[in-house]
């Protein structure tokens, strides 16, 4: 188990450099995705509201969202996998999407409302003591060196204003050839925060 002080401590660090900047382009293999992010609050997910925890997330602006995204990892929604998740997003919204294992779920999950096919959330993983992935969200979107979109409903605690009756986290692997920019500066590289 982490130290839970000092993973709030190096969080507060992300969070506070973060809650600064305008843009953020995310890239990894097969995905390379833009947004706005001026004026969110970026929240510490430090185990004070879930345990374990080990992340920092926002909303973006609604209709900022351009660019693709290749999910690593399986979707996994009411005990169902989706396998090999492919988005592509035009002024913030999925504009077409595709999966080995699950499509049509994954269709009728973007279908439930308007806001489902728009972003509520992105975060990076902090916690490098979850070392696998367990299909429980819980756990795995904390792991170490991951990012993770949700679709649909936005935390209005970091400014997010998207609605939806779902918010749906699907996780890609940054270890490898993963970067986050923000402002066009490489803050994030393989996988670990680099302020």
């Amino acid at each position: 188990i982490q130290k839970w002080k000092e993973l709030h401590d190096r969080q507060q660090g992300f969070v506070e450099v973060l809650d600064q900047k305008k843009t953020l382009r995310i890239r990894s293999r097969e995905t390379d995705v833009t947004m706005n992010i001026k004026g969110r609050k970026w929240i510490n997910s430090d185990g004070k509201t879930n345990f374990p925890s080990g992340e920092v997330f926002t909303a973006p602006h609604r209709e900022s969202v351009e660019g693709k995204v290749r999910f690593s990892y399986p979707g996994i929604y009411a005990g169902q996998e989706i396998e090999d998740i492919q988005l592509v997003f035009e002024k913030g919204k999925v504009v077409q999407a595709s999966a080995q294992k699950g499509e049509a779920l994954l269709k009728a999950l973007l279908d439930t409302d308007e806001g489902a096919r728009y972003v509520g959330e992105v975060a990076l993983g902090t916690n490098y003591g979850i070392d696998r992935f367990t299909k429980n969200m819980l756990f795995d979107e904390k792991i170490g060196g991951t990012m993770h979109m949700a679709l649909g409903k936005a935390y209005k605690k970091s400014g997010g204003e998207n609605d939806s009756a779902i918010h749906w986290d699907m996780l890609c692997d940054m270890k490898e050839k993963g970067e986050v920019l923000a402002d066009g500066e490489l803050i994030y590289k393989n996988g670990e925060f680099i302020l």
